[in-house]
């Protein structure tokens, strides 16, 4: 499914977004890849219960009891016994979606609330992070801004019924993204509200934002950190903005990037649930956010957020998975950012196969930030990435040094090429421009404070991951350079002096810009809930898995000049990287925790739609997680020596009672890929119809990992399927 337009200019992308106490606006790389999925084992480790700093525990009891006598008994008599003696243990309880609660425990009592029949799993209260790639340290240069609120360009021609919820940092009401111009009164079905602050009254939402919550985020001393719906970081409104934000004419960053800012589904309403301070969101007030979303009747969620890389929880105590799976089950699509910790390998948040999960890829332009070095005169420049303000004289030479040249007496020399903490001689830095390795993979920020400490006046960091995204490193001069350019400049280095220049400037901070630019996982998971949101308006009947589906097979493969689309490094992606539906139902993801070893008990405690004998397979293949009804096939511990069959189930959604649907494959050297039947004959819409593809090979793979697709077309639709096999 191809995006709507966000911005009416080549090469430029622009979102807007308030923040802080004043508006201001940001732009977001406009291409973005689905991150398709591929059911097969986690492993995951469990929070140590060190780690649990605010001495919150969730206790999870899976499937709401509202409608079900004896579980409102046997839930209600739990919490009874962990409120006796201790009145304010818990601090929420959930009971729209789920049942459940958060409470101050130790860990001794824990451990005993676990053991209870009608628990599914106590876990400490994780705290989870925003999917940015930075903070909003910009924000310090908004002061004095204002919003014109009489432009006429932001009404809404298509308003819609459509609820998004985002589950973020807040929103700022009075940005021009939200105005509801066009829009009909909220639907009848709307169970939400806007809650009231000090900040933040009833009137600030309206027919485009028609629902604001947050949850009080406070401390084991009671210390409340969370007290308003109003967006005090920026990322919130960014997302909600970008999501469904109305159109704004005539935005720009500093005469950067000009063009129209628009929501991926304007006519979309907004709901608002601030989960997340300053510190991260608290897994307990996801998980209510989560039910809360499922009471007041939204249609799709959208989560810019998510656990680090370093610690995956299991689907048990991941207050994401956990919030999702009930979402979805009550008809809600659920979006979330892959996070921001790749690209390398065993890297990507939120997992669970009934999410839509959404990672970034390279953008369409570049910001220069070049380099001029020589002797006076000359016209020596290397290309480099980046947005600063610099200070830096544009006809004035500069001392150059790079930073294995200025490590301390005692400094470990690999430390001070990468411009490491307590690696760098302060005396060697100060007043000169300092050129910083990346071998340790970190990102540039702290490479920049570091030699910004100790008296430096610039950096240039080499980094061929960072280079393909620009970054505002705010006033101080920085730019990141590919390796292949920096040999140029590293051949130089005998040289005593270099300039650095922008190759565009701005006006100046005399006026505080409205827009930002940054980047981030965040701002792709907010383009796909949009598009979810548009497909669901045209198709309200449609389950989440439907829409899913929707969206991960028709995907374009390749980028805005043609090509296939690219890594951060320039290399073709893969499936690890990015007219039919395929339907995946409760069953299969029930399926899919047995196939995971979870106990058929707890399984049971998820669902009250679950049919009474329902129990786990009891023998099951290594091609067991392969046929859950996804629309992605993924093939484990493939030894070539035995053929592997994997089934599939598509729904015809065209339109067309009668229709025809080729196979098509695509397939590695040395892989036999066989679809049967390889034509589909549909005699009505909505017609259910199975094929198989069937593996093989003549002789074991000569690479651990081959990938494909299967794709089904019928001339005027095309539904694409990606494969991966592995050893």
């Amino acid at each position: 499914m191809e995006v709507s337009s966000y911005l009416q200019q080549p090469n430029s992308s622009v979102r807007q977004l308030n923040t802080g106490m004043k508006a201001i606006s940001i732009f977001f790389p406009l291409s973005f890849f689905l991150l398709i999925s591929f059911l097969g084992e986690v492993k995951a480790a469990v929070l140590p219960a060190a780690q649990n700093k605010n001495g919150l525990y969730i206790v999870y009891l899976g499937a709401a009891a509202s409608t079900n006598g004896s579980l409102r008994t046997q839930h209600a008599q739990l919490l009874r016994s962990v409120l006796r003696g201790k009145p304010n243990a818990v601090v929420r309880t959930y009971k729209h979606g789920f049942s459940g609660f958060a409470a101050r425990l130790s860990e001794e009592e824990a451990h005993s609330i676990a053991k209870n029949p009608g628990v599914v799993s106590v876990f400490p209260d994780p705290l989870l992070n925003l999917h940015t790639t930075r903070s909003w340290d910009f924000l310090k240069y908004q002061t004095a801004l204002k919003v014109d609120s009489n432009s006429d360009s932001n009404s809404s021609s298509q308003a819609s019924d459509t609820i998004i919820g985002i589950l973020d940092t807040g929103i700022w009401p009075e940005s021009e993204s939200f105005n509801d111009k066009g829009f009909d009164p909220i639907p009848s079905r709307w169970k939400g509200k806007c809650m009231e602050a000090s900040d933040f009254s009833s009137s600030n939402c309206n027919r485009k934002l028609i629902g604001a919550r947050f949850y009080n985020d406070d401390d084991e001393r009671g210390r409340v950190k969370v007290q308003s719906a109003r967006d005090e970081i920026g990322h919130g409104t960014h997302v909600a903005s970008t999501a469904a934000g109305s159109s704004v004419e005539g935005v720009s960053y500093y005469g950067l990037a000009e063009g129209t800012a628009k929501g991926g589904s304007p006519a979309s309403r907004i709901a608002m649930y601030r989960v997340c301070s300053l510190e991260g969101c608290r897994g307990s007030a996801i998980l209510a956010a989560f039910d809360d979303a499922v009471a007041d009747g939204v249609d799709v969620l959208s989560l810019s957020l998510g656990s680090p890389a370093s610690f995956q929880p299991e689907l048990s105590s991941d207050p994401i998975a956990i919030g999702s799976f009930h979402a979805v089950e009550r008809g809600i699509i659920v979006v979330c950012s892959a996070g921001n910790d790749g690209p390398s390998t065993a890297t990507v948040a939120n997992v669970a196969p009934w999410i839509l999960t959404v990672a970034a890829s390279t953008i369409d332009r570049d910001f220069e930030s070049d380099v001029v070095f020589g002797p006076a005169g000359s016209s020596n420049l290397v290309k480099g990435e980046g947005i600063n303000f610099s200070s830096l004289n544009k006809s004035a030479d500069y001392p150059l040094i790079r930073g294995g040249a200025a490590k301390t007496s005692d400094g470990d020399e690999n430390g001070a090429r990468n411009c490491a903490d307590n690696a760098l001689d302060k005396d060697k830095i100060k007043g000169k421009i300092v050129i910083c390795d990346s071998d340790d993979h970190y990102r540039p920020y702290g490479k920049i404070n570091t030699v910004k400490s100790l008296g430096g006046i610039g950096v240039i960091i080499i980094d061929d991951i960072s280079r393909a995204v620009a970054e505002n490193y705010a006033a101080f001069p920085a730019t990141v350079i590919s390796s292949k350019d920096s040999k140029d400049i590293l051949s130089y280095l005998n040289s005593t002096s270099m300039d650095c220049q922008r190759q565009r400037r701005h006006p100046g901070r005399q006026k505080p810009s409205l827009f930002n630019v940054v980047s981030g996982t965040s701002m792709s998971c907010p383009h796909v809930s949009g598009i979810a949101a548009t497909v669901k308006s045209k198709y309200p009947t449609w389950t989440p898995s439907a829409i899913k589906s929707a969206i991960m097979t028709s995907a374009t493969q390749t980028n805005n000049m043609g090509a296939p689309m690219t890594t951060d490094s320039g290399s073709t992606v893969t499936p690890y990287d990015h007219g039919l539906v395929y339907e995946t139902t409760t069953i299969d993801y029930l399926n899919y925790l047995c196939y995971l070893h979870y106990e058929l008990s707890d399984i049971k405690k998820l669902s009250n739609t679950i049919p009474t004998n329902f129990t786990c397979p009891k023998e099951w293949s290594d091609d067991a997680i392969s046929n859950i009804n996804y629309p992605s096939i993924a093939i484990s511990n493939f030894d070539g020596k035995t053929s592997r069959n994997v089934t599939r189930i598509v729904t015809n959604v065209s339109g067309d009672e009668t229709t025809t649907f080729v196979a098509t494959v695509d397939a590695p050297t040395g892989l036999n890929v066989q679809v049967i039947p390889d034509k589909l004959q549909f005699t009505k819409n909505n017609q259910k119809l199975s094929y198989q593809v069937v593996f093989s090979s003549a002789a074991s793979l000569a690479n651990p990992y081959v990938h494909g697709s299967v794709t089904w077309t019928n001339g005027k639709y095309s539904a694409r399927s990606p494969y991966i096999i592995s050893k």
